[in-house]
Protein backbone atom coordinates (compact mmCIF):
# COMPACT_ATOMS: atom_id res chain seq x y z
CA UNK A 1 0.00 0.00 0.00
CA UNK A 2 1.36 3.41 -0.96
CA UNK A 3 1.74 6.12 1.65
CA UNK A 4 1.67 9.88 1.73
CA UNK A 5 0.84 11.91 -1.30
CA UNK A 6 1.68 8.97 -3.57
CA UNK A 7 -1.42 7.13 -2.36
CA UNK A 8 -4.04 7.80 -5.06
CA UNK A 9 -6.58 5.43 -3.46
CA UNK A 10 -6.49 7.11 -0.05
CA UNK A 11 -9.55 9.29 -0.65
CA UNK A 12 -11.54 6.26 -1.83
CA UNK A 13 -10.41 4.20 1.18
CA UNK A 14 -11.56 6.99 3.47
CA UNK A 15 -15.01 7.07 1.82
CA UNK A 16 -15.31 3.27 2.02
CA UNK A 17 -14.23 3.32 5.66
CA UNK A 18 -16.79 6.04 6.41
CA UNK A 19 -19.60 3.96 4.86
CA UNK A 20 -18.48 0.85 6.73
CA UNK A 21 -18.34 2.79 9.99
CA UNK A 22 -21.76 4.37 9.41
CA UNK A 23 -23.19 0.91 8.74
CA UNK A 24 -21.60 -0.41 11.95
CA UNK A 25 -22.11 2.52 14.34
CA UNK A 26 -24.44 4.99 12.64
CA UNK A 27 -23.71 8.57 11.67
CA UNK A 28 -23.71 9.56 15.35
CA UNK A 29 -20.89 7.09 16.04
CA UNK A 30 -18.78 8.23 13.10
CA UNK A 31 -15.87 10.61 13.61
CA UNK A 32 -12.77 11.68 11.70
CA UNK A 33 -10.61 9.74 14.15
CA UNK A 34 -12.59 6.51 13.75
CA UNK A 35 -12.73 6.81 9.96
CA UNK A 36 -8.98 7.46 9.75
CA UNK A 37 -8.27 4.41 11.93
CA UNK A 38 -10.59 2.19 9.88
CA UNK A 39 -9.08 3.45 6.60
CA UNK A 40 -5.54 3.02 7.91
CA UNK A 41 -4.59 6.63 7.19
CA UNK A 42 -3.12 9.38 9.35
CA UNK A 43 -5.72 11.61 11.01
CA UNK A 44 -4.26 14.61 9.14
CA UNK A 45 -5.28 12.98 5.85
CA UNK A 46 -8.89 13.53 6.74
CA UNK A 47 -8.66 17.33 6.59
CA UNK A 48 -6.45 17.15 3.50
CA UNK A 49 -9.15 15.24 1.58
CA UNK A 50 -12.33 16.58 3.23
CA UNK A 51 -13.04 20.04 4.62
CA UNK A 52 -15.10 18.53 7.42
CA UNK A 53 -17.32 15.69 8.49
CA UNK A 54 -20.26 17.02 6.48
CA UNK A 55 -18.26 16.92 3.26
CA UNK A 56 -17.14 13.36 4.00
CA UNK A 57 -20.70 12.26 4.77
CA UNK A 58 -22.05 13.87 1.59
CA UNK A 59 -19.35 12.18 -0.50
CA UNK A 60 -19.96 8.82 1.17
CA UNK A 61 -23.74 8.96 0.79
CA UNK A 62 -23.40 10.21 -2.80
CA UNK A 63 -21.29 7.14 -3.59
CA UNK A 64 -23.78 4.88 -1.81
CA UNK A 65 -26.84 6.29 -3.59
CA UNK A 66 -25.04 6.17 -6.95
CA UNK A 67 -24.43 2.48 -6.37
CA UNK A 68 -28.13 1.87 -5.81
CA UNK A 69 -29.00 3.87 -8.93
CA UNK A 70 -26.50 1.75 -10.89
CA UNK A 71 -28.45 -1.36 -9.82
CA UNK A 72 -31.68 0.29 -11.05
CA UNK A 73 -30.03 1.18 -14.37
CA UNK A 74 -28.56 -2.29 -14.83
CA UNK A 75 -31.80 -4.14 -14.08
CA UNK A 76 -34.10 -1.78 -16.00
CA UNK A 77 -31.62 -1.35 -18.84
CA UNK A 78 -31.70 -5.09 -19.48
CA UNK A 79 -35.49 -5.06 -19.90
CA UNK A 80 -36.66 -4.94 -23.51
CA UNK A 81 -40.42 -4.94 -22.88
CA UNK A 82 -42.73 -3.50 -20.26
CA UNK A 83 -43.35 -7.01 -18.90
CA UNK A 84 -39.60 -7.48 -18.51
CA UNK A 85 -39.46 -4.06 -16.84
CA UNK A 86 -42.12 -5.19 -14.35
CA UNK A 87 -40.01 -8.26 -13.59
CA UNK A 88 -36.97 -5.99 -13.17
CA UNK A 89 -38.91 -3.89 -10.66
CA UNK A 90 -39.80 -7.05 -8.71
CA UNK A 91 -36.14 -8.06 -8.85
CA UNK A 92 -35.18 -4.65 -7.45
CA UNK A 93 -37.55 -5.00 -4.50
CA UNK A 94 -36.20 -8.43 -3.64
CA UNK A 95 -32.57 -7.47 -4.26
CA UNK A 96 -32.79 -4.35 -2.08
CA UNK A 97 -34.48 -6.28 0.73
CA UNK A 98 -32.46 -9.45 0.33
CA UNK A 99 -30.67 -9.34 3.65
CA UNK A 100 -27.92 -6.82 2.92
CA UNK A 101 -28.00 -5.24 6.37
CA UNK A 102 -25.29 -2.74 5.39
CA UNK A 103 -27.41 -1.24 2.58
CA UNK A 104 -30.49 -1.15 4.80
CA UNK A 105 -28.68 0.69 7.59
CA UNK A 106 -26.99 3.12 5.19
CA UNK A 107 -30.34 3.89 3.55
CA UNK A 108 -31.98 4.63 6.88
CA UNK A 109 -29.03 6.68 8.13
CA UNK A 110 -29.25 8.81 4.98
CA UNK A 111 -33.02 9.23 5.37
CA UNK A 112 -32.51 10.35 8.97
CA UNK A 113 -29.94 12.94 7.91
CA UNK A 114 -32.23 14.09 5.10
CA UNK A 115 -35.06 14.56 7.59
CA UNK A 116 -32.83 16.89 9.61
CA UNK A 117 -30.55 18.64 7.12
CA UNK A 118 -31.51 20.23 3.78
CA UNK A 119 -28.20 19.32 2.08
CA UNK A 120 -28.96 15.65 2.56
CA UNK A 121 -32.55 16.15 1.47
CA UNK A 122 -31.14 17.42 -1.84
CA UNK A 123 -28.97 14.30 -2.07
CA UNK A 124 -31.99 12.01 -1.53
CA UNK A 125 -34.04 14.01 -4.05
CA UNK A 126 -31.29 13.52 -6.62
CA UNK A 127 -31.21 9.80 -5.82
CA UNK A 128 -34.99 9.55 -6.33
CA UNK A 129 -34.80 11.60 -9.53
CA UNK A 130 -32.14 9.30 -10.99
CA UNK A 131 -34.10 6.20 -9.97
CA UNK A 132 -37.23 7.58 -11.63
CA UNK A 133 -35.30 8.37 -14.82
CA UNK A 134 -34.38 4.68 -15.07
CA UNK A 135 -38.01 3.70 -14.43
CA UNK A 136 -39.14 6.17 -17.09
CA UNK A 137 -37.29 4.12 -19.69
CA UNK A 138 -40.36 1.86 -19.47
CA UNK A 139 -43.13 3.76 -17.67
CA UNK A 140 -44.69 7.23 -17.83
CA UNK A 141 -43.44 9.75 -15.22
CA UNK A 142 -46.41 9.39 -12.84
CA UNK A 143 -46.14 5.59 -12.87
CA UNK A 144 -42.36 5.81 -12.44
CA UNK A 145 -42.86 7.98 -9.32
CA UNK A 146 -45.37 5.49 -7.91
CA UNK A 147 -43.10 2.54 -8.68
CA UNK A 148 -40.14 4.28 -7.05
CA UNK A 149 -42.14 4.71 -3.84
CA UNK A 150 -43.44 1.14 -4.11
CA UNK A 151 -39.91 -0.26 -4.52
CA UNK A 152 -38.73 1.68 -1.51
CA UNK A 153 -41.70 0.81 0.67
CA UNK A 154 -41.85 -2.88 -0.19
CA UNK A 155 -38.07 -3.20 0.19
CA UNK A 156 -38.15 -1.67 3.65
CA UNK A 157 -41.10 -3.79 4.73
CA UNK A 158 -39.49 -6.99 3.42
CA UNK A 159 -36.16 -6.16 5.07
CA UNK A 160 -37.68 -5.43 8.47
CA UNK A 161 -40.36 -8.15 8.66
CA UNK A 162 -39.66 -11.38 10.51
CA UNK A 163 -41.54 -13.18 7.73
CA UNK A 164 -41.10 -11.11 4.55
CA UNK A 165 -43.77 -11.22 1.86
CA UNK A 166 -43.15 -13.42 -1.17
CA UNK A 167 -42.53 -12.46 -4.76
CA UNK A 168 -46.19 -13.02 -5.69
CA UNK A 169 -47.26 -10.08 -3.52
CA UNK A 170 -44.55 -7.90 -5.08
CA UNK A 171 -45.60 -8.87 -8.61
CA UNK A 172 -49.28 -8.18 -7.81
CA UNK A 173 -48.46 -4.74 -6.36
CA UNK A 174 -46.44 -3.84 -9.45
CA UNK A 175 -49.26 -5.04 -11.71
CA UNK A 176 -51.75 -2.85 -9.85
CA UNK A 177 -49.56 0.24 -10.16
CA UNK A 178 -48.75 -0.34 -13.83
CA UNK A 179 -52.22 -1.30 -15.03
CA UNK A 180 -53.16 0.70 -18.11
Amino acid sequence: MATGRNDPERRERIITAALDLIAAEGVAGTSHRKVAARAGVPLGSMTYHFAGMDELLREAFTRFSSGIVAVFEERLGAAATQDEAREAVADLVHHLSGGNQRELVLTHELYTLAARKPAYRELTREWMRRSRVALEWHFDPATARQLDALIEGLSIHRALETEPHDRALTVEAIARVTRA
